[in-house]
């Protein structure tokens, strides 16, 4: 009977050091290395060392394991000593199973782990030198267990154990934002980190029909006199034709130049860059900055220019609107008129256009709300133009251009349960220029045609500009404008 008080007592310990054991092992797993350094760099006691065991985190993440289940393992073997004499092999062995699974769940598997996530950093600074003095002294068979280890597993082994992937890391920054260690728009901006790979420039760029541009034969003043007039900075150059891009002219070039203002354009232009309009963001913006080159011509499958992405308009898809005193003639992306009834832009994404309603719009044929209002009619909408699609009415807002040209820039969008304000036969907004309403006839493009809706460009401000000195140079919302028209 004494041995059998003296084996329940070291069973016990036994469990309390498996429970530690597990506490370090989550702990581990949970500690950032770049809050370790923030504390290295504070002298916290116990910190350099944190840091090394950190270094080898898969190493001694093993190691704790280990621990955790040899102490674990002896416990339920000691436990099994003493319920097999007081009840027999039978019941002793039924009784040791059941206890014990109760006991590890409780002591070593639920408790420990949680108490090593909520106090990671206190665990691990305080674990690291015991961490370090038993790595030195089981190193030979922690090497051993690993190489059997990966020997039975599929697959290649890992020789510093388990890595984070970046599903892993997202849901970190989600957690993180859900305690508050970081704000709600630090968390957007770094998972717009993650999304740029995700991303083509062909979702970011400035279109082709809102390009400004100037033929190579203009002169010096009639490209200075359209940089001023449009706002732009750097402004394609066009032989035959938009997609014979020649070049890229600079008003810096042109104001510094020093040359005749007679002379043509073409004098005053540098190389432009292209690259396909399906390349992801985290590569164009990269090459932006090897190149030194804030401005890249886009080509799309076909060979022709599908528009223009700036290095803004990149950095806007990690830091959200960029805005200046310039940019005034701006339409916001989305505008809560109230009651459920919204001013959104033209090209805003059909997707985001159903996150705002609570709906789930996926058309392959459409990327923006434009397109969705030209899919539905069966034409080009003009102002005035109404469809009812998704459940939603839409209703085109917008008027003439410089050149005359009716064009949609708002969309009014509201449920089609809401309120008739007029009768049909009465509505303003209904488009009669064309006859009886057409949207029972989806038109659909030829295979050739370039789609001109892309599904994140309602969230982009027309620009294709950047700083010259202290001014920053913004694209106004109008469509593609000649040089001729301008100048």
């Amino acid at each position: 009977m004494p041995d059998d008080v003296w084996f329940v007592v070291a069973a016990t310990v036994l469990i309390v050091f498996g429970g530690l054991f597990a506490a370090v092992d989550a702990a581990l797993t949970t500690v950032s290395m770049a809050r370790v350094e923030d504390m290295v760099k504070e002298q916290r006691p116990g910190a350099v060392r944190l840091a090394r065991v950190l270094d080898a985190r898969g190493t001694y993440v093993g190691l704790a394991v280990l621990m955790r289940v040899v102490c674990e393992t002896a416990s339920v073997a000691l436990a099994a000593l003493v319920a097999t004499d007081l009840f027999g092999v039978g019941w002793g062995l039924l009784a040791t199973i059941f206890g014990m699974a109760v006991v590890s769940y409780i002591a070593i598997g639920v408790g420990p782990r949680t108490l090593g996530r909520q106090h990671a950093y206190t665990i691990g600074l305080a674990s690291a030198i015991f961490l370090q003095g038993i790595g030195i002294l089981l190193k030979p068979l922690t090497r051993l267990l690993i190489l059997l280890g990966n020997a039975v597993t599929p697959g290649k082994g890992f020789r510093n154990g388990p890595f984070a992937t970046e599903v892993e890391l997202r849901e970190v920054v989600d957690l993180a934002e859900a305690s508050g260690v970081v704000a709600a728009d630090e968390r957007r901006m770094i998972q717009s980190v993650f999304d740029l790979g995700d991303t083509n420039a062909r979702e970011v760029m400035v279109p082709r029909p809102e390009m400004i541009w100037i033929e190579a034969d203009k002169t010096a003043a009639q490209a200075m006199n359209l940089a001023v007039r449009s706002g732009h900075s750097r402004i394609p150059v066009i032989g035959e034709n938009p997609d014979d891009i020649v070049g890229v002219v600079y008003l810096k070039d042109l104001v510094a130049g020093g040359g005749s203002m007679s002379a043509p354009a073409s004098d005053f232009m540098r190389d432009a860059e292209f690259i396909p309009d399906s390349k992801p963001l985290d590569r164009v913006l990269a090459d932006m900055q090897r190149t030194r080159n804030h401005m890249a011509l886009l080509v799309d499958e076909y060979g022709g220019i599908a528009g223009l992405v700036t290095i803004e308009d990149v950095l806007e898809e990690i830091v959200g609107e960029i805005s200046d005193e310039y940019d005034v003639d701006e339409v916001a992306p989305v505008e809560d008129l109230g009651d459920g009834h919204y001013r959104v832009s033209a090209r805003l994404s059909v997707e985001d256009l159903g996150e705002l309603f609570g709906l789930d719009i996926d058309d392959d044929e459409v990327d923006t709300v434009g397109g969705l209002l030209g899919l539905e009619l069966g034409r080009v909408p003009l102002p005035g133009a109404r469809v009812d699609s998704h459940g939603l009415r839409l209703v085109a807002e917008g008027g003439p251009n410089r050149r005359g040209r009716q064009r949609i820039i708002t969309v009014l969008v509201d449920r089609l349960d809401a309120p008739e304000d007029e009768a049909d036969g009465d509505d303003p907004h209904r488009d009669d220029a064309h006859g009886d309403d057409e949207r029972g006839d989806r038109g659909r493009r030829d295979g050739g045609h370039r789609k001109e809706a892309h599904r994140k460009n309602g969230h982009r401000k027309d620009r294709h500009s950047d700083r010259t000195g202290d001014t920053e140079y913004s694209m106004s919302t109008q469509p593609s404008t000649r040089s001729e028209d301008r100048t």
